[in-house]
């Protein structure tokens, strides 16, 4: 029997996807040609195609039949700089995540709300008229981002770690995923996004995109705090390295230039910096210190007239060639991952909440993402006893 969809809602679906004909014909077992045809109106599926072709799609299969696309609007200001290469339309995956973490951030509110806590003071405490430099240096005496804090970490990723410790130590929720909940099978895509935040003087959060370079992490980590301590919410794809795509946005563009500095700050730059030396031990050297990436060091150098404009293009071309990109999970280990992607904060207190009565099971298992089963586990494994 076949399955009156609308044409139009076919492409939608699939666009929205980011797929082409073939791979999505593939995914439900059909030649392209079909689809196409489909898509243009020329035949339907089958009731079970079309039903394989939403899940497929992640979408729900009565859109199939609408007379035209819904609107799916970001909940949040969208912050990005979206190129012509790019698609402006939301993914599935991104959406839902968005979505999964404005859950997490309402139930904390309401947590947070329920125990009496105090507003933090560093929530909106700049606009966006302020000098960058002293935002980053008060984002930097919040948190206590010092030298011993670098000096201790042994690579990026232990130094990552820390920072985001110091950051929910302060009150502010971190969640770091590269897929979508628990499901690795439905990665996420740096080209759409490296992350996202949602300033609230109870329950901020800042969401990064695990799939990310860790050196791009932290960069992206820095520049969330730059817009909590201006008091925005919004999406982000932060590349500040990079002088030819500069932000179309204007709060990006500060938050870029706060976090550039709270990572690097210029007066350390320039005392550092050798001029007997040449750009390579230059960039080596500092991002060895400051535990970031040569392309923020680069533009940092730049900035700080360093290097000019002919040796910024030169050895930016030379870091794209030599560019090995480590990303990766946040460890093979099950419940170190679970704490990551759902903040450690967060975590602790839902499954606190879980074992006092004050949430359900299945309020705690649907908010982590786990099935109800494994609650028990999880609770004995990260609280202990």
């Amino acid at each position: 029997m076949e399955a009156l969809v609308t044409p139009q809602l076919l492409q939608w679906a699939r666009r929205r996807r980011s797929l082409r004909v073939e791979e999505a014909a593939e995914k439900i077992n059909i030649h392209p040609d079909r689809l196409s045809k489909w898509e243009k109106g020329e035949g339907n599926p089958t009731f079970k195609q079309a039903k394989t072709l939403a899940e497929k799609l992640y979408v729900p299969f009565g859109y199939l039949f609408l007379p035209n696309p819904p609107t799916e609007d970001l909940p949040l200001p969208d912050f990005r700089t979206i190129t012509s290469a790019q698609e402006s339309l939301p993914s599935p995956d991104f959406l839902d995540v968005l979505r999964d973490t404005l859950r997490k951030q309402e139930w904390y509110r309401e947590y947070q709300e329920g125990i009496g806590a105090e507003p933090l003071d560093f929530i909106g405490r700049f606009t966006q008229d302020e000098n960058p430099v002293v935002v980053a240096s008060n984002i930097r005496d919040t948190l206590n981002l010092d030298s011993d804090m670098r000096e201790e970490a042994n690579n990026w990723e232990q130094f990552l770690q820390e920072f985001i410790r110091r950051v929910e130590k302060a009150g502010v929720l971190v969640l770091r995923n590269g897929v979508v909940g628990n499901n690795t099978h439905r990665p996420l895509n740096v080209e759409e996004f490296r992350g996202f935040v949602i300033s609230d003087s109870l329950a901020p959060i800042i969401f990064i995109n695990g799939k990310d370079a860790k050196t791009a992490q932290i960069f992206t980590l820095a520049h969330e705090l730059a817009h909590l301590w201006m008091g925005q919410s919004g999406v982000s794809n932060p590349n500040y390295f990079n002088r030819l795509v500069e932000p179309q946005n204007i709060a990006e563009k500060i938050a870029n230039q706060v976090a550039a500095e709270t990572l690097l700050p210029s007066s350390e730059l320039i005392s550092i910096w050798d001029n007997t030396r040449d750009i390579t031990n230059n960039i080596d050297n500092l991002a060895r210190i400051y535990r970031i990436s040569k392309f923020v060091v680069l533009r940092r150098a730049f900035d700080n007239e360093k290097v000019s404009d002919d040796e910024y293009f030169n050895y930016y071309r030379d870091l794209l060639n030599e560019r090995h990109v480590s990303t990766g999970s946040t460890g093979g280990n099950f419940y170190r991952s679970l704490v990551a992607r759902n903040s450690s904060t967060f975590t602790h207190t839902i499954l606190i909440a879980c074992a006092e009565g004050k949430a359900s099971r299945k309020e705690a298992s649907s908010l982590l993402n786990v099935k109800v089963k494994s609650l028990p586990s999880i609770q004995r494994e990260i609280l202990g006893g």
